[in-house]
């Protein structure tokens, strides 16, 4: 089953990665959603390109999304975000990209996440490993915090959390910090080019598939307080070795 979900939400990814690609090199009308975030009519197309593709091949499944929200299924269900950066596709900027995971009872067993403008195409599924346009990737091996790469997305969220203080103890303990935001954190720690990446703020929409890509290349996924899920609005992914270590000075 999961190969065949795989394949799917790889589908789906690619037509929904082909409409946002025309609007991102052309031209679209911005608005504010009502929690003042922006959307697109790149973002809706593609959600209901990515909804009917999977609805055709799994009419049974039900659906989380960012745009059009939820129906059927809450048992089995794909959660969908059309468009990861939607700020950064806003301002031509290129780092966003389409998330489309399963999950199955709790546990998100398929991931996929495709940048149309670079190329890039992560996926993963329960067992099977992860992968980047069909190349196998893992985490770094680097077992000391004073030897890792902190990736970080937006500066501001983290003292609005009240999470600046702890966040700070992370920079201090870390050789390196880069800011790049969205999915590509979660890319870069998957791969093995960065330790660390935190973020607040969250829905599960944009964690999803993230979270089995990390697990899947041999690191860990948690909220900030430790716990595998993709639901409290924090998250930390590291290549596992460094976990436990960059948790601790996370508490408050």
């Amino acid at each position: 089953m999961s190969q065949r979900a795989l394949d799917a939400a790889v589908e789906a990814a690619r037509a929904a990665g082909a409409i946002a690609l025309k609007y991102f090199r052309g031209r679209f009308e911005v608005t504010l959603k009502p929690d003042a975030t922006p959307v697109t009519q790149a973002d809706r197309e593609a959600e209901r390109a990515i909804v009917e593709i999977l609805g055709r091949a799994f009419p049974d499944h039900g659906v989380l999304g960012e745009e059009f929200g939820g129906h059927g299924s809450t048992e089995v269900r794909w959660i969908i975000d059309p468009i990861d950066g939607t700020k950064n596709f806003v301002r031509g900027i290129p780092v966003w990209a389409t998330l489309i995971g399963l999950e199955e009872r709790g546990e998100i067993t398929v991931g996929v996440i495709h940048n149309p403008v670079t190329g890039e195409l992560y996926t993963a599924r329960r067992g099977g490993g992860a992968f980047l346009n069909g190349e196998r990737i893992r985490v770094s091996a680097i077992a000391e915090l004073g030897g890792a790469t902190l990736v970080h997305a937006g500066l501001g969220l983290f003292r609005e959390a009240g999470r600046w203080e702890s966040f700070v103890r992370l920079v201090d303990a870390t050789e390196r910090q880069r800011g790049f935001g969205d999915y590509s954190g979660y890319g870069l720690v998957a791969e093995g080019k960065a330790e660390l990446y935190l973020e607040v703020d969250l829905k599960p929409w944009d964690l999803a598939p993230c979270k089995i890509l990390v697990e899947e290349a041999g690191g860990r996924f948690s909220d900030l307080d430790g716990r595998p899920t993709i639901y409290s609005g924090t998250a930390l992914a590291t290549n596992g070795r460094l976990h436990d270590a960059a948790l601790a000075l996370l508490r408050p």
